[in-house]
């Protein structure tokens, strides 16, 4: 059966764009195009789509624009349940998207796979998972040599916050790869920072990991775990992407096994 995708913007030329590019997949079905909320109310009614691409500029992929603004609507939007998101190219926006046609067709596959719960379900959910392991952190971890290593999908956002709103002040220093792009990382550790008890900063590279700090992988590179003498460190860099990914979390947790090894617990979420 194939999925069906029901596309949501309000520029002509982006609804082209992804009607021709969804349209070429065998697996794939475009069965509405929107260019407001209010069409696309009833295109679902009528449709009943798996996966809907919107962009959050408009008043669950969401095709946003790449700027300050965009990325902290993006977050938000990713907290209320949007499950992943692909950004908009800042120039040539008809080679641009055609250039992410195999990035954007992945992305609508795994959305369509997606297991999506209400808030209230979530919440619940991993609440339930991190309590048993939380307890165990608290004490015989407490220490620069000890780490957390977390990975994530670009739809994680929300369990890493609900994970981080639980460390104590004195847990150990966690390093944290999500895959997200440029200019987006920026913004969710800021957003972090800010309902956290502990320090959530994007990583900067050579700085000594501290327990009650957070360091998110930025953007436009790898993040790895270093050893500097006796303390660990971040370190940073623009090698080639992963498996299409730049941070990759399989450079965080290669590092991390070399250097911290046992001493590290590692969470991914996918």
């Amino acid at each position: 059966m194939k999925i069906k995708v029901l596309i949501v913007d309000d520029s002509a030329l982006i609804r082209s764009i992804m009607t021709e590019i969804i349209s070429t997949q065998p697996d794939m079905e475009v069965v509405g195009v929107a260019p407001d909320p209010l069409v696309a109310r009833d295109l679902i009614k009528k449709t009943n789509p798996d996966v809907l691409t919107l962009d959050v500029e408009m008043p669950v992929l969401m095709v946003s624009s790449l700027t300050e603004r965009g990325s902290e609507i993006t977050m938000r939007a990713l907290e209320l349940g949007a499950v992943d998101f692909v950004t908009k190219p800042k120039i040539s926006i008809q080679s641009g998207m055609m250039e992410y046609a195999e990035l954007i067709t992945d992305k609508i596959r795994i959305v369509a796979r997606a297991r999506v719960r209400t808030r209230e379900q979530f919440l619940a959910d991993v609440a339930q998972r991190t309590n048993g392991s939380l307890p165990a952190l608290r004490s015989p971890l407490i220490s620069s040599e000890k780490l957390i290593i977390v990975g994530a999908s670009t739809g994680g956002t929300e369990a890493i916050k609900t994970f981080l709103l639980k460390m104590p002040a004195d847990c150990p220093g966690i390093l944290i790869t999500q895959h997200m792009p440029e200019g987006f990382t920026k913004s969710f550790a800021k957003r972090l920072d800010s309902l956290c008890q502990i320090s959530v900063n994007e990583a900067e590279g050579d700085e000594r990991i501290l327990p009650g700090h957070a360091y998110i992988a930025p953007g436009h590179s790898h993040l790895l775990l270093a050893r500097s003498g006796a303390n660990y460190i971040t370190q940073l860099s623009k090698d080639e992407p992963v498996n299409r990914h730049r941070p990759s979390v399989d450079v965080l947790f290669r590092s991390a096994a070399q250097y911290a090894g046992k001493n590290a617990v590692y969470q991914l979420n996918t």
